[in-house]
């Protein structure tokens, strides 16, 4: 039989324990340790959420990464064409990790309506594009078919078609200007077919999603003749070392006029990749003051329950027990406290995650954070490591506070009142 896990048991079950000074003291100590979880599991499975959610709306309109001419065009319009006759198109054989390639082009244009007009950049896709990227923000309508013959269907935002007044089915101009700026603009009419709102205001104030033969025609372009390849990998965790692997794969050594430049988003959109490696800061921040806070409490409710205790641990010394021993049944005694902490906490944690997860009950302000509701990425590896991480840390940092019974006389103690 394990003497001190027998003795600890008898102290948590006793009533006359439930009734003591140290009572409160205990309660607040279990209800920092579960508040601190609760806290832990918030905030990292929303700050991962927040992070997961934003690379896959980034993801959604640009893949994970552009293959694009070698030249100095900075902007997002496809200016010289790319022949889609590569070694890596449509399958990108070379480089493991990469789900899909897509090819796809761009070209700025102005939709005037009747009452207002905007600046668009209108994004051309083919057979391949991968159009369940886009289906979670589809709000009305349906997706453009561009599987078969050319239609005039196209994919607006909500933004956008707020603005111009625009609804499932109606017409509209496009004016798309020529090289040649002495000539009359090119003219299409296109249909509204679908909705979308990302959320994401620099994608929904600016792209419409068609047939990408309308550029084809207006540029003049071949029919193997695309702006630009998007990729896809599988692990966002590799992107910088998948996106060398794809830049070194596309080179051409025998034609340097042929060759193709590369860029990761994280690269494109170096500013909001940034502010996302902010969060696992500010998590990380979280955890430490959750642990501390937690920890602190816990001290200060063993020291109480020695001091509560002294009578018996001189009676226990007297009769021939260790030092260890005595701490031992005290760090039982704590560890019981932590484990009922932790799972008031874990309840509560994931029960508000699941909660948020269903109803989207917490709201943001897309402009500033990209999406409309607070995504809640719910890990059990992470909980678990949580729970691990707070029990060692407590338990190790307990050790110290329980030295004091090695410091205690059994004649002075068995006097102690």
């Amino acid at each position: 039989m394990n003497l001190e896990y027998f003795i600890a048991k008898r102290l948590i079950a006793a009533k006359n324990h439930k009734s003591s000074i140290s009572a409160p003291i205990i309660k607040i100590a279990i209800a920092a340790i579960a508040i601190g979880m609760i806290m832990m599991i918030v905030s990292v499975a929303t700050g991962i959420g927040l992070q997961q959610k934003i690379r896959e709306k980034v993801a959604a309109f640009n893949g994970h990464i552009i293959i694009t001419n070698y030249d100095d065009n900075q902007s997002e319009v496809s200016i010289n064409p790319i022949s889609t006759n590569q070694d890596f198109y449509p399958k990108f054989k070379n480089v493991e990790g990469i789900s899909h390639i897509q090819a796809v082009a761009t070209k700025a244009g102005i939709i005037r309506t009747e009452t207002s007009f905007e600046g668009i950049i209108y994004k051309g896709v083919g057979k391949d594009y991968q159009w369940k990227n886009l289906e979670e923000y589809l709000i009305q309508g349906k997706l453009p078919d561009v599987s078969k013959k050319l239609n005039p269907d196209v994919l607006i935002s909500k933004y956008l078609a707020d603005r111009l007044d625009l609804k499932v089915g109606d017409k509209f101009n496009t004016f798309f200007m020529k090289e040649n700026s002495n000539q009359l603009p090119n003219l299409r009419v296109f249909v509204v077919a679908g909705i979308y709102n990302s959320g994401f205001q620099e994608f929904d104030a600016t792209y419409i999603i068609g047939d990408i033969r309308h550029l084809q025609r207006i540029n003049k372009w071949k029919p193997d003749q695309v702006g630009a390849f998007e990729v896809f990998i599988d692990d966002f965790d590799k992107i910088e070392q998948k996106g060398q692997e794809v830049y070194d794969n596309t080179q051409n050594k025998e034609d340097a006029s042929k060759t193709l430049d590369t860029q990761t988003i994280s690269e494109k959109y170096y500013n909001i990749f940034e502010w996302l490696q902010l969060f696992d800061f500010n998590i990380i921040v979280i955890l430490v003051i959750m642990v501390i806070v937690a920890t602190i409490n816990m001290v200060v409710a063993l020291l109480v329950l020695i001091l509560e205790r002294t009578q018996m641990i001189g009676i226990l010394k007297a009769i021939g027990a260790s030092n260890w021993t005595v701490r031992k049944i005290f760090l039982y005694n704590a560890f019981y406290l932590i484990i009922r902490g932790l799972l008031w906490g874990n309840v509560i944690g994931i029960g508000l995650i699941v909660i948020q997860q269903q109803f989207g009950i917490v709201k943001l302000n897309p402009d500033s954070y990209y999406v409309n509701v607070a995504p809640a990425y719910l890990d059990w590896l992470y909980i678990l490591l949580l729970n691990i991480g707070t029990l060692v840390i407590c338990l190790a940092v307990l050790l110290i506070p329980s030295y004091i019974v090695t410091k205690i006389s059994p004649v002075k103690a068995m006097r102690f009142d």
